[in-house]
């Protein structure tokens, strides 16, 4: 195990690594349950996808770990099929079939631009306050994913106010879009599962702040058996019979290969009138996927060796790898009947919990491969006994905010849209887009255009023409 993974010259053990992907499956494995429920809702059978969600998952998970050597998790983005079901399907009127094939393409672009190496000469672009603000950016995202899983805050809407998604009461349902009346606010201390969650940041922090090993995960279990113990989670409806995997095999097959089949790459460019929206969503698409696995790898990676701190320096051969490993969970999932696989952002809980080496990715991809078979099993660990790790993670990674020099404008302006807004947008990638965005401008207005790299000028252009095709579509 120590020549394969390279344990001692990583300075972790066999036991920390396993708790660390342990720590990561947990933070993600919601996953399992809300991708299904998303893409179901364009039609496709969720069983299927459900399936298809753990192929695309162990595939870019294990290259993570044989082929990179690296602590990241991969599985079908949160946000991503958010973007496939309300805004491809549904308000830009494609079949889940074409979706599918624009995530396809999505993989073809990643493996050109990763073979090119510009994914990698994007990452060395970045000047290292912005490394700095990613950094401290995707610890407000984790924080705030957390205490919003935690169930903590509540958020008022005005009456009338607000648009409905979808034309039928199903999709009415599924999602609201409020404007910026839309304020939040704390939640009445009433909700056991909010008491739970509470109890669960104490038993956290108390772990953490005495350096237990194994603490993050012991976390979870102790809050866990708090939420079973209050009748949070009601062990009398974990009935694994619900899980015909038979079924999920067959509906697998209604799926599986349609991407690249003739309902979906076939289909997708027959319309010469729509070229010019399908394009732009496979942008959108593709910006996207890149980014948040960029934000990611920037986020953590100084701490396992990827990625520097600062500076220009180049970066080392295992970003090239857990690039590749990216492209190939994406392709594989397309295939499979899933949305955009990308590396996931709850993996610094298990970097957090000591995870330095494929190990931690070995476990994570083993977890999602016996989860076919025991999906009831994980509605025992509740989320808010996960949310109170990304909280305490997030509040870990604020720390390379010290890195940025606050009493100069021209790095204050772009680092703050960057990290604040990254948790404020929900997005890793709208929050890249404004500090990059905010980065040439205020070096422009300085006079300092010179020294803003041409990627970041070629970037700036995407990222608006994006925003510009998503405005337009709405």
């Amino acid at each position: 195990m120590d020549k394969l993974f390279k344990l001692k010259e990583n300075g972790t053990t066999v036991r920390t690594e396993i708790l660390a992907g342990l720590t990561t499956f947990f933070a993600m494995s919601y996953i399992l349950f809300v991708n299904p429920a998303m893409l179901s809702q364009t039609g496709m059978p969720a069983q299927g996808v459900f399936l298809a969600t753990i192929i695309g998952a162990v595939a870019g998970t294990l290259m993570m770990a044989f082929y990179a050597n690296l602590p990241y998790a991969q599985a079908p983005g949160m946000g991503l099929n958010a973007f496939f079901t309300f805004t491809v399907v549904f308000s830009l009127g494609y079949t889940w079939q074409e979706a599918l094939g624009m995530v396809f393409i999505c993989g073809i672009i990643s493996l050109i631009i990763t073979l090119t190496k510009i994914r990698k000469t994007i990452i060395e672009s970045i000047p290292g306050s912005l490394r700095a603000a990613i950094s401290a950016g995707i610890g407000v995202f984790l924080a705030y994913v957390g205490i919003k899983n935690a169930g903590l805050l509540k958020f008022s809407i005005d009456p009338g106010t607000y648009t409905v998604a979808g034309e039928s009461v199903e999709k009415a349902q599924s999602a609201i879009t409020a404007n910026s009346s839309a304020t939040p606010g704390l939640v009445a201390f009433n909700d056991p599962a909010v008491l739970v969650a509470l109890v669960g940041l104490a038993i956290t922090v108390f772990f953490v702040v005495k350096g237990i090993k194994g603490g993050v995960i012991l976390s979870i279990f102790a809050t866990t058996v708090v939420a079973i113990s209050v009748g949070l989670v009601n062990l009398s409806f974990i009935d694994l019979s619900q899980n015909n995997i038979g079924t999920a095999f067959k509906e697998l097959g209604e799926i599986f290969g349609v991407a690249v089949g003739p309902k979906g790459l076939g289909a997708l460019f027959t319309d010469t009138a729509r070229l010019p929206q399908t394009f732009m969503a496979i942008l959108a698409f593709s910006l996207t996927d890149i980014f948040d696995t960029i934000g990611t790898l920037i986020g953590t990676g100084e701490k396992v060796g990827i990625v520097a701190s600062s500076g220009e320096n180049h970066e080392s051969e295992r970003l090239d790898k857990a690039l590749y490993s990216d492209l190939i969970g994406t392709s594989i999932g397309a295939i499979a009947g899933t949305s955009n696989v990308t590396t996931y952002v709850e993996s610094a809980a298990g970097i957090g919990a000591g995870g330095r080496t494929g190990l931690t990715a070995l476990v994570v991809a083993i977890c999602f491969a016996i989860s076919s078979f025991f999906s009831p099993l994980l509605a025992i660990v509740p989320t808010v006994a996960t949310a109170p790790i990304l909280i305490v993670v997030g509040i870990m990674m604020l720390g390379s905010l010290k890195n940025i020099e606050w009493d100069d404008l021209t790095e204050a302006i772009p680092a703050f849209f960057t990290s604040i807004f990254m948790g404020f947008s929900y997005s890793i990638t709208h929050g890249i887009a404004a500090g990059f965005i905010m980065y040439a401008l205020v070096k422009t207005v300085k006079g300092q255009a010179k020294e803003v790299h041409t990627m970041i000028w070629i970037l700036d252009a995407l990222f608006i023409l994006n925003f510009v095709s998503l405005a337009l579509a709405k």
